[in-house]
């Protein structure tokens, strides 16, 4: 079945690179119902379907900015009008959308310029990397708002990526973290020019593409569950991981592509 979307678009190429483009730049790609459905329902269908994905890049159309979070007339309007059972619905909604984003198969790569705040930069922290322009700047607003900076899992995933004391700091004072800073404390993984952001983001893209997809996908895995272990367990868990990966055809053509003096085929 064809991957598809009304709600954003979607490009993949013939190395498996899926380019998913939030297409609503008159608003800064902010976040409809609809868009937070489809990506969710997206990232999901990944899982366990779509093999011929195998990265995705996720990025914003526009001069912009990457995403400047829910929708004020569409989503925040809205909100107002609702019970506390429908506040619930739609923060679970939301929520869904990160948690698929970090267990969906393969790995995602945020590419991020201009502006990037609430939903939007939440989301970004679920990718598995972060490249930004320099003139990208992220920030959790939240508090700005009168609502917590806990939302969309940020509180999970905010220290996890730059330590317990900045998360702190970022998601009580709402601030704005430009693109030189959020390299210096590991927001970002790299910083390019904003000419070069999405060709640099897809270079790195074509690069994971290129690799052992099922062992990339069982990094992504264990990089998850490991943080809940202990260390014997995690020891035992990767044991286990690897011994999996040994099985897989990938491991035996990396081994010939060596002997043969060549590039390897990953499955």
């Amino acid at each position: 079945m064809t991957l598809s979307a009304s709600s954003f678009q979607i490009e993949v190429d013939d190395l498996g690179v899926a380019t998913f483009t939030l297409n609503r730049p008159e608003r800064i790609n902010s976040l409809t119902f609809e868009v937070y459905g489809e990506l969710r329902d997206t990232f999901r269908a990944l899982k366990e379907n779509h093999p011929e994905v195998r990265v995705v890049v996720l990025r914003g159309a526009g001069d912009r900015g990457f995403c400047s979070g829910g929708d004020q007339d569409d989503i925040i309007a809205e909100l107002f009008s609702r019970d506390m059972q429908g506040l619930v619905e739609f923060t679970r909604m939301t929520g869904a959308l990160v948690h698929a984003i970090r267990t969906t198969r393969p790995p995602v790569i945020a590419a991020i310029h201009g502006v990037c705040c609430g939903a939007g930069a939440v989301i970004s922290s679920a990718c598995d990397m972060r490249i930004l322009s320099d003139d990208a700047r992220m920030a959790f607003l939240f508090n700005r708002v009168g609502l917590c900076g806990a939302d969309m899992g940020s509180a999970y995933l905010l220290p996890r990526i730059v330590g317990h004391g900045r998360a702190t700091e970022i998601l009580m004072t709402g601030e704005w973290v430009n693109a030189e800073r959020a390299e210096r404390i590991g927001l970002a993984n790299r910083v390019v020019p904003r000419e070069s952001l999405f060709e640099e983001a897809h270079a790195l893209a074509t690069k994971l593409a290129k690799g052992p997809a099922f062992a990339n996908s069982m990094t992504k895995k264990m990089l998850d569950v490991e943080a809940h272990m202990d260390f014997t367990s995690a020891i035992e868990a990767e044991a286990q991981a690897q011994a999996i990966c040994m099985q897989h055809p990938d491991f035996l053509e990396a081994h010939h592509a060596w002997k043969e003096k060549r590039e390897p085929k990953f499955k």
